[in-house]
């Protein structure tokens, strides 16, 4: 049986990765038994869907632009985070 933290930890990496069977098994074992993490993944659902739509909105606003080399440079400095995270983290999966 998951405790919260982890239980958390999975409703979070479901919203960037799918997960295993296993995972998914007892992260609904522990979702139908615990109210607060429901919440918490009901709460991580709808900020998804905001964050999605968010997006759309700006995509399709041609008011709003960013240069290509501003674009490159923030994707590099995002893939050298993750690429350090991935390191100091080699158990869990942050690029799927």
């Amino acid at each position: 049986m998951l405790d919260c933290k982890h239980a958390s930890r999975l409703v979070s990496q479901s919203m960037d990765r799918r997960l295993s069977l296993r995972e998914r098994l007892g992260l609904r074992l522990h979702l139908l038994l615990c109210d607060a993490c429901t919440q918490f993944s009901k709460q991580m659902a709808l900020l998804q869907q905001a964050a999605r739509q968010w997006r759309s909105r700006i995509e399709n606003d041609t008011r709003v632009s960013l240069p290509d080399d501003a674009r490159q440079r923030i994707a590099a400095a995002v893939a050298l985070k993750t690429e350090s995270l991935a390191r100091q983290n080699p158990d869990q999966n942050l690029t799927d």
